[in-house]
């Protein structure tokens, strides 16, 4: 029996990967290697409805469609290493699992606590189920919390730390929340919002250290202004896990260097032979808006990459010939959302490599839609409310 395809991630970019391996036509067997104890599961409501309620992992599993019942799964294992000639993935129990190709799907891990928090408790992250469990018990009436970071993340904790009654200021090197990928117009509005919900917002700053007695009681910042906090959030930004992947030949700076196919690079430019790389973790150029490789982590793009590979995999191992559909650009327009009290982000393409932006619908102090240039073309439209006229932009961008 030959190997199976080896899929090293167990989240929503690997599954893709599975469903389009069956929809491409493979039917030989598929391995999934995931470092959580779950089946993939829908992350955004993890830094939403699920840290705010009571919500259980069968609340946001992702259905595991017939085509890909006889998946083997092996969960709870993280890679530790990888050896492209004898083509095997050794996990962290030593167990080592030989493949015809390989999916890499390893996605992200949160930055940690820049400083020694020596052993102090009460700082947290947000990434997976087991961190939103562990964070939605700590947010009680009356809490003070500390959030290191105003990116999405950490923007939409502190709001579901509000409704749940507690006191929240948020530390950020930047001058205004989620300024990169919302501009300073409208990342000021949504601060203004924030502030009239009762959000400190600490700018120009970061964490220097931490006291307390075992659980953290204060935060000491760069500036030397101390600040009682009984809970930290650390939302700083993701790295990506490709450090098993050392001394492989690929090329993992900042990510897993792929083609338009999802297939690997080497260092030196070359196709690694029967790998692949999706979701979070795969860095490629989307010739919508120009031609540098890029990570981007979008939540639609885990489910378009994955797709991708699926189908460009499943028709070589099908002995097809791939060479027409490796010539079709790979320009999946990135997308992303977020819900922050009765606030309704919704964003499409890049806007964070604009240099300008341009209110163009409804009231910046209500519901509104901003357009996004550089050099004068459009990469990106972003609004609060107003969904129908944001996705009327889908159509609305074009290869660079």
């Amino acid at each position: 029996m030959s190997a199976p395809v080896v899929i090293v991630g167990g989240s929503l970019a690997g599954l893709r990967s599975a469903e389009g391996l069956r929809k491409a036509g493979y039917s030989g067997p598929i391995k999934v290697i995931g470092n959580e104890p779950y089946l993939p599961y829908n992350r955004p409501p993890l830094s939403k409805d699920l840290l705010s309620g009571a919500g259980e992992i069968d609340e946001i599993y992702f259905p595991i469609k017939e085509s890909v019942a006889d998946i083997e799964w092996v969960l709870g294992q993280a890679a530790t290493s990888l050896d492209t000639k004898e083509q095997k993935v050794t996990d962290l129990s030593g167990a080592i699992h030989p493949y015809s190709a390989l999916v890499i799907a390893t996605g992200l891990r949160p930055k940690p606590l820049p400083v020694d928090a020596n052993g102090i408790s009460g700082v947290h992250v947000l990434r997976t189920f087991d961190d939103a469990v562990e964070l939605r018990k700590q947010l009680l009436p009356g809490v003070k919390v500390l959030i290191l970071g105003a990116g999405f993340i950490g923007c939409e904790v502190a709001a579901t730390a509000i409704k749940a009654g507690c006191q929240v200021r948020v530390v950020s090197r930047t001058h205004e929340p989620m300024q990169e990928a919302l501009g300073k117009t409208l990342a000021k509005e949504v601060k203004r919002r924030h502030e009239l919900k009762g959000v400190e917002f600490v700018k120009g700053a970061s964490v220097f250290g931490l006291i307390g007695d075992g659980h953290v009681e204060r935060v000491i910042l760069d500036s030397g202004v101390i600040y009682d906090a009984d809970l930290v959030v650390v939302a700083i930004g993701s790295l990506p896990n490709t450090e098993w992947l050392e001394g492989s030949g690929i090329d993992i700076s900042n990510g897993v260097l792929v083609d338009g196919g999802l297939r690997a690079l080497s260092s030196d430019g070359a196709v690694v032979e029967n790998i692949f790389a999706v979701g979070d973790v795969a860095r490629y150029v989307n010739p919508l808006f120009d031609q540098i490789p890029r990570r981007v982590e979008h939540w639609n793009l885990p489910t378009e990459t994955g797709k991708r590979a699926g189908l460009v995999l499943g028709k070589h191992l099908n002995g097809e010939s791939v060479s027409d559909l490796l010539a079709e650009p790979f320009a999946p327009l990135p997308s992303f959302w977020s819900d922050q009290y009765e606030m309704n982000i919704l964003a499409f393409g890049m806007t964070y490599l604009a240099d300008r932006s341009e209110l163009v619908a409804g009231e910046l102090s209500g519901e509104c839609v901003f357009e996004y240039f550089r050099n004068d073309k459009l990469v990106g439209v972003c609004g609060i409310g107003m969904r129908p006229t944001i996705q009327s932009y889908r159509t609305r961008f074009s290869l660079a």
